[in-house]
């Protein structure tokens, strides 16, 4: 078991609003991880902090390089240097480029891994071997059907898969997954969870998630956080997660005290503190 990402300490003040507060997590390589709580919990704010949209206002981040056996300290880091050092994130909202075709997102996610620039479509075509890696991710996401195809045609389905390609396409150790089965039907929604599992047994990548569907997150999660109020109150597998009281209260709206549920509370997806 191999440690890809711990915080220490993570806090994230906006005023009198302490959105993230002192929260110590470590993710082990050999486990999907499911983030889930309420509705501004402190989820997104969480994610934010981890890819290097924010800054924290105290505590670190720390993850393992694609390429190294240690944790190497990414607090203050820009977005951009903390995804070469391995590091990826697929939002929720789909974040692909509309008018290029599948392979073109994934030649272009493969090649911001480096530092060249320059016109990237026509460089990442010429280049062979970049080429070849792109198509073993389509056929790891089973896209290769549709390698040629615009993003912009293809189905909501199709597109979050696309989405999970760009984020393998930077060769990451770990990568966030923003509600990936947002808006998806039952059968697209099992697909999804079955590509995940797929991927987190056939690659060297581990697999954070954020989701609203408790079916999704029992059926994924090797284990599971729990943030209420920016706070850490839970972390353990499925089972001792759903059976904590204080899960049950703040998540799923059930007090054990009272004589019946309180009203469940579901998360929504959407920005929060």
């Amino acid at each position: 078991m191999t440690k890809v990402l711990e915080t220490r300490g993570l806090t994230k003040e906006f005023g009198r609003l302490v959105a993230v507060d002192d929260v110590n997590v470590e993710i082990d390589s050999d486990e999907i991880t499911s983030i889930i709580g309420p509705n501004g919990a402190g989820k997104t704010t969480f994610y934010n902090l981890l890819a290097g949209q924010y800054e924290p206002t105290e505590g670190s981040v720390h993850i393992r390089p694609r390429d190294g056996d240690e944790l190497v300290e990414t607090t203050g880091k820009p977005p951009y240097e903390i995804n070469r050092l391995g590091l990826s994130r697929a939002f929720q909202i789909n974040n692909v480029f509309e008018g290029l075709s599948v392979i073109d997102n994934v030649r272009i996610a493969r090649i911001s891994r480096d530092e060249r620039t320059l016109d990237v479509r026509s460089l990442a075509r010429d280049d062979e071997e970049l080429t070849e890696r792109a198509h073993e991710i389509l056929e790891l996401t089973n896209l290769q059907d549709v390698a040629d195809e615009e993003c912009a045609n293809l189905s909501h389905g199709d597109v979050r898969k696309v989405e999970i390609a760009v984020a393998l396409g930077t060769d990451p150790s770990v990568v966030l997954l923003d509600e990936p089965t947002a808006g998806m039907n039952p059968s697209e929604t099992d697909r999804m969870v079955e590509l995940v599992r797929e991927l987190d047994e056939t690659t060297d990548t581990t697999f954070v998630l954020t989701e609203h569907d408790m079916d999704v997150v029992l059926g994924i999660s090797d284990r599971i956080l729990v943030l209420d109020n920016g706070e850490l109150i839970a972390r353990g597998t499925p089972d001792e997660v759903m059976a904590d009281e204080r899960v049950r209260k703040a998540y799923l709206g059930i007090d054990e005290d009272a004589e019946g549920p309180t009203g469940p509370t579901e998360v929504d997806g959407g920005e929060e503190a």
